[in-house]
């Protein structure tokens, strides 16, 4: 999920960069925080070329699965969600790691809900400086029942978590069900942002 900053021309310009940056260099076995930190390097360097000045960028969240093995990492607001044993987990800065720490053992104890101040973005893609950029990472081993979702804050700003877990619970619907009625919810609140949902289920 790749969520555009700068205005509607930039902002698509921007995510749609970091969308192919991010996978391109996945498929060539680069690590997710690497790729992530180069396609916040390549929309920097766009934004600089072009002659109105005005900056451009991207929050990302990204999923990468191999066998029974998930990895994600994200920058800014795009958010993901654990659900599992029927409890759903914000995979934030409580349960992930930053780019500074990856290959470390997690001190995480408590996989804690935190909301973070509204409207307040530090990191993103093309905004922060490369040298500063701080992508967080998390993985684990995937097992039977377990679901990710990947979302945009247009649907978080708009949803509450009880929604959110009321959805996933709903065994009797289909992944795209799921994702059609939190989408569904979040323009009903308001919509006022882009909405973008993902889920991958694990059975």
């Amino acid at each position: 999920v790749a969520d555009g900053m700068g205005g509607h021309v930039r902002g698509e310009t921007a995510s749609a960069l970091a969308r192919e940056t991010i996978v391109r260099e996945v498929r060539q076995k680069i690590p997710l925080v690497q790729a992530i930190q180069t396609a916040g390097a390549e929309i920097l360097q766009m934004s600089q070329r072009r002659d109105d000045n005005r900056p451009m960028g991207a929050t990302v969240v990204v999923a990468r699965i191999k066998d029974d093995v998930f990895e994600l990492a994200w920058i800014g607001d795009s958010r993901a969600y654990l659900w599992q044993e029927r409890q759903l987990l914000q995979v934030d800065h409580h349960l992930g790691r930053s780019s500074s720490e990856v290959g470390q053992p997690s001190t995480a104890k408590e996989p804690a809900r935190m909301h973070s101040q509204p409207n307040t973005l530090t990191q993103a893609l093309g905004v922060t400086d490369p040298t500063y950029l701080n992508v967080s990472y998390f993985s684990g081993k995937l097992r039977p029942g377990m679901q990710l979702l990947l979302c945009s804050d247009g649907l978080t700003e708009e949803v509450e978590d009880s929604l959110i877990t009321a959805a996933l619970s709903q065994q009797d619907l289909s992944a795209q069900e799921c994702v059609d009625m939190l989408v569904a919810a979040a323009l009903d609140s308001g919509g006022s942002d882009n909405i973008t949902v993902i889920l991958i289920r694990c059975h």
